[in-house]
Formats: structure tokens, C-alpha cells, sequence
């Protein structure tokens, strides 16, 4: 299977990465850590691909697509795992630049990703959109705002996607659940501690998402175990 994944360079994204070629796919992964880049391209060597790349920048998103779609098929399962948190604060007090950026990183870059993987997909008339969404794009909580509204606007883009798809594919918000990752840890601090390690988690949730298909579209879904 091939897959193509955001956000590979730390949490969840790269625990991904490891479990999806341990279990013999390829992996074609992008991320803003040029360093981290480098390690992953020095690990796995082709047929897996990394690249730096920032999907909030829709012409560079377009470049890097079309270098991945040149010579080879559509992806089998595209996953959009790219995403940044605010910083915490009430809504009245979120600064402009920060509140962009996260909307840059966390709808168009997921947008960005969609509007040049997606067609190819189509032309071939199967394969499997998994949007990461979260417990807050269902719920909400206190000076995580900004936050919760990119993953409810996450969920409303998944299931409009899954309405306008071609029977055999499908479009799927995820909500990955509670793990002890970078992010988590800017919000509860010590507290992240207390839940499971990416690599523990993407043990679960590597085998969850290879398993949805068309019986799974637009239907909001949660890694087993972690919600």
C-alpha cells in the first residue's frame, strides 16, 4: 500500500511512519523539520520519500504533489496529521498572526493536501482520505478556542468530502485520542505523562486506520482504546 502522511516529523506522525513500514508499506511523508527530514530519509531510504514541506503553502504543496503523483500511482491512503496548537488563552485574548497560522496549518493545509492528492485518487476511483481530528473537534474546552475550531471545521470539510466522493472511496475524520505527545504537553504540562506514548499508541492505530474503507465514509471514527 502507499501511503501519503503530513506532519512525519515528531508524535504521532512519525510513530505512524515506523509502524506503517514495519508492516511492509511505503511511506511518502512531508514536514517543516529539515533535520528530522534527513534522519527519516537516512532510515528509510526509497521506495520511501520525505520531504520538507510546509502544507500551508498551497504552491508548494502543489509542486511536491506533482512530484509524487509524476511517476507513480495515486496514494491508497492519504492522512492529513499536520497540525499546530494555540497557545493557551481565552478566545478575546488570541493574537491575530498566532489565530492565522493555525488556521493556515490546521483547514488549508489539510484543504491544500486535498486539493492536489484528492483528483488523482478519484481518476482511480478508490482510495482511503483519513483527516485527523480530535476530541475537540467534537467537544469543547476552555482557552483551547482556536484549537477546537479547526477540528470542527476538520470534521464539517470530512463529511461534506465523503458526500461528494465516488462510491468505493471514502473520507474519514479521525480522532486519534489522548497521547502523551509535544502537543499535549502545552497543554497539560506534567499531566500529558499519564497517557500513552505515540509509539504505544500507533501501535493500535496504524492497523485502525489501515482498516477503513468505504463501509467507514463520513462517519466520524475514534482509535480504539484512546478516546
Amino acid at each position: 500500500m502507499k501511503i501519503v502522511i503530513t506532519g512525519v516529523t515528531r508524535g504521532l506522525g512519525r510513530a505512524l511512519v515506523e509502524e506503517f513500514i514495519r508492516a511492509g508499506h511505503t511511506v511518502i511523508g512531508c514536514g517543516r523539520s529539515g533535520d528530522a527530514i534527513f534522519d527519516l530519509r537516512m532510515t528509510h531510504p526509497a521506495p520511501h520519500d520525505f520531504s520538507v514541506l510546509d502544507v500551508a503553502l498551497d504552491n508548494k504543496v502543489a509542486i511536491w504533489a506533482a512530484r509524487v503523483l509524476e511517476n507513480d500511482t495515486a496514494p491508497d491512503l492519504l492522512i492529513n496529521n499536520a497540525g499546530i496548537m494555540n497557545r493557551l488563552a481565552p478566545v478575546w485574548e488570541q493574537d491575530d498572526r498566532e489565530f492565522t497560522k493555525l488556521v493556515d496549518v490546521n483547514i488549508r493545509g489539510t484543504q491544500n493536501m486535498i486539493r492536489h492528492f484528492v483528483p488523482a485518487m478519484v481518476a482511480r476511483g478508490r482510495g482511503v482520505i483519513v483527516n485527523f481530528s480530535s476530541g475537540w473537534g467534537r467537544s469543547v474546552s476552555a482557552e483551547v478556542g482556536p484549537y477546537c475550531m479547526s477540528k470542527w471545521a476538520i470534521e464539517g470539510l470530512t463529511k461534506a468530502l465523503a458526500e461528494e466522493l465516488p462510491k468505493g472511496m471514502s473520507a474519514v475524520p479521525l480522532n486519534p485520542g489522548v497521547i502523551d505527545t509535544e502537543m499535549l504537553r502545552s497543554c497539560w504540562s506534567d499531566g500529558a505523562a499519564a497517557y500513552p506514548k505515540a509509539e504505544e499508541w500507533a501501535k493500535t492505530a496504524a492497523p485502525f486506520i489501515l482498516k477503513l474503507g468505504p463501509k467507514d465514509n463520513g462517519r466520524s471514527v475514534s482509535v480504539s482504546g484512546y478516546q
